[in-house]
């Protein structure tokens, strides 16, 4: 109902009620004293609603331009699709013309785009709350696509096609975050086409500058995606060091996504060996969980067939006396599946231990419900447990001073114990369960506990061998302007001091410190430029390698172009709380009012 309605009917009943029918039937002076009463209310009314004063204004349209990387790529500052965009803003001859991408902000069309990001979301809210609607002009490769969903209607997308070229580009660089020097490991590198698909090239990898394999690619159809698996051999001082990824092609039109550097630490040893004689998803997302989370130094052991035992990773035969001796001298080791493989199983190994028993699937499920107080507890507080899901539990429970998690038989009350530990005289934990890997294989919060039930395990079974790096990063792959996370090393300081040097400009130190909360391993900091950066903290040093943008990578465009109906807008019609003569208006028909009724004798 329009509130110039609902303030007259308030007007008319307030005046019916104040004289009465009666009176205002015999008419006289009561008359025009009524009236000026329902004005009087109804003008009353209709600003507490805030009507409308006038007709609503015509809304002008606001113009935003996409500033972000991707709009120069395949040909500099000056590339065709950024010179469409210019000309295609300049035709609409908008009132306020925007940029965005990292940001939205008021810009112009002549500085070439430098944003590290396309977000749209920022300046559809900013179009939003002035109540605009907004013509969009961009390549269409947006991060957050459904923004444009919000837009207010009236609104319009224009899509610039962009020229079909070739370009062949690296994405992302999978391997091992700590490497045992002279070991063979496993490389996984996800290359990327551009529009124009990309002719077969080569890949090669390189550690500062050796080169360590070339392999050739085929070629791509466009936008197509392919994953190269290279298995090379690592051999370096101990310490950090680069890993690069390079790929090279006839006629590859971007050169800034052709290659893609990777921070990996080299030792001279194994800090940690890992013997599964019944390989399955446990032991594989949890040797992942050794190497990647906690970034220990690790050798891998597998047994494919009886008396017959493979390098994990390299797959390379090696004998059975060899896989004793190196359990026997490993820092830390872990046996799975039979862990009396070797004779008694404490018997096999000097060092801290951990025995992973898989319990047959007739054990039933069960699921995880607590923590109780162990020294894993700190690092397990934030799982939910409800979420996870049921593994099996051996029925025969085996002794130690303390349970890291306890889980109950179909969520009834009979519990058995998911692990135990001991302090004395090593530390030693035994794993009688199968099926953690579901967790992993869920993702999501599941995964987060799968990572944390199995690195509070190995952290604690390390120890003193554990980085003692106050903060090392997280992720070996970055990208310009992405945050940049930062795990706790071996510390248990809140605070750690980061020194950053960045190469090419000795004469530029950059520090950040970061605080940890009490139960917090991880913390976020702002991105980078792109370049290496020469990282000292307390404990050691660190390299962090910051790539080249996002935006470089060719994408498929991510929204069509044309007309959007999007969401209503306000009413554009000036509003009467803002209209002085309606508080004027309001006061003087009272004051008349009074006036008659006095001259009536009324009060």
């Amino acid at each position: 109902m329009s509130p110039w309605l609902i303030a007259l009917i308030a007007g008319v009943l307030v005046a019916l009620v104040q004289y009465g029918w009666r009176d205002l039937r015999s008419g006289g002076s009561v008359l025009p004293a009524a009236l000026l009463r329902v004005g009087a209310v109804a003008l009353i009314v209709a600003m507490l609603l805030d009507a409308p004063a006038a007709r609503a204004r015509p809304v002008t349209t606001w113009v935003a331009l996409d500033g972000s990387l991707s709009m120069s790529r395949d040909g500099g500052k000056d590339s065709t699709l950024w010179r469409a965009a210019r000309d295609t803003v300049q035709k609409l001859r908008a009132e306020s013309v925007f940029v965005f991408g990292d940001s939205a902000r008021r810009g112009d069309t002549v500085t070439a785009p430098r944003d590290l990001a396309s977000l749209l979301r920022p300046v559809v809210e900013r179009a939003l709350g002035a109540g605009h609607p907004l013509t969009l002009v961009t390549d269409g490769e947006l991060d957050d696509p459904d923004a444009v969903r919000a837009l207010a209607a009236g609104s319009r997308v224009i899509v610039l096609p962009r020229q079909a070229r070739a370009d062949l580009a690296v994405s992302s660089v999978d391997v091992p975050r700590a490497v045992v020097s002279g070991d063979t490991v496993e490389v996984r590198v996800a290359l990327v086409a551009g529009s124009g698909g990309a002719p077969a090239g080569t890949l090669t990898l390189t550690l500062e500058p050796r080169v360590l394999a070339t392999t050739r690619v085929e070629a791509l159809a466009p936008f197509g995606e392919r994953t190269v698996t290279v298995r090379t051999t690592i051999a370096a001082p101990a310490g950090p060091a680069l890993l690069h990824a390079i790929v090279a092609a006839p006629g590859d039109a971007e050169p800034h996504n052709d290659t893609l550097a990777v921070a990996i630490d080299l030792s001279r040893a194994a800090s940690a060996v890992f013997v599964s004689t019944s390989p399955d998803f446990d032991a594989r997302y949890a040797l992942a969980v050794l190497r990647g989370a906690l970034g220990i130094p690790t050798r891998g052991f597998f047994r494919v067939a009886p008396g017959e035992w493979r390098v994990e990773g390299a797959l390379t035969p090696i004998g059975e006396s060899e896989v004793r001796q190196a359990l026997r001298d490993a820092p830390v080791a872990i046996i799975h599946g039979d862990t009396a493989v070797f004779g008694p199983p404490r018997a096999a190994t000097l060092g801290p231990l951990a025995l992973i028993a898989p319990a047959a699937a007739s054990e039933g499920e069960w699921y995880p419900a607590a923590a109780p107080p162990s020294p894993l507890a700190p690092a397990l507080a934030g799982v939910v447990w409800d979420s996870l899901p049921p593994v099996a539990v051996a029925s025969h429970t085996p002794e130690g001073s303390w349970q890291g998690v306890e889980a109950r038989r179909m969520r009834g009350e009979e519990k058995r114990p998911l692990l135990v530990g001991t302090d004395a005289p090593r530390r030693v934990v035994i794993v009688p369960t199968s099926g953690l890997w579901r967790w992993r294989f869920r993702g999501g919060v599941s995964s987060d506990a799968f990572t944390a039930l199995w690195g509070s395990i190995f952290d604690w079974l390390a120890a003193e061998r554990a980085d003692r790096r106050a903060a090392v990063p997280d992720e070996r792959a970055l990208r310009a302007g992405e945050p940049i996370r930062w795990r706790r090393g071996g510390s248990t300081d809140s605070l750690a001091v980061v020194v950053l040097r960045q190469r090419g400009a000795p004469n530029r130190v950059d520090s950040l410190t970061l605080r940890f909360g009490p139960m917090s391993t991880l913390v976020e900091t702002p991105g980078l430029a792109a370049g290496i950066y020469d990282v000292s903290v307390r404990g050691g040093s660190a390299l962090l390698a910051v790539n080249p943008s996002r935006e470089w990578l060719p994408r498929q465009p991510r929204v069509q172009g044309g007309s959007v109906r999007g969401i209503a807008t306000a009413d554009t019609a000036p509003r009467l709380r803002g209209a002085g003569w309606a508080y004027a208006a309001a006061i003087i028909m009272l004051c008349v009012e009074w006036i008659l009724r006095r001259r009536r004798g009324m009060r």
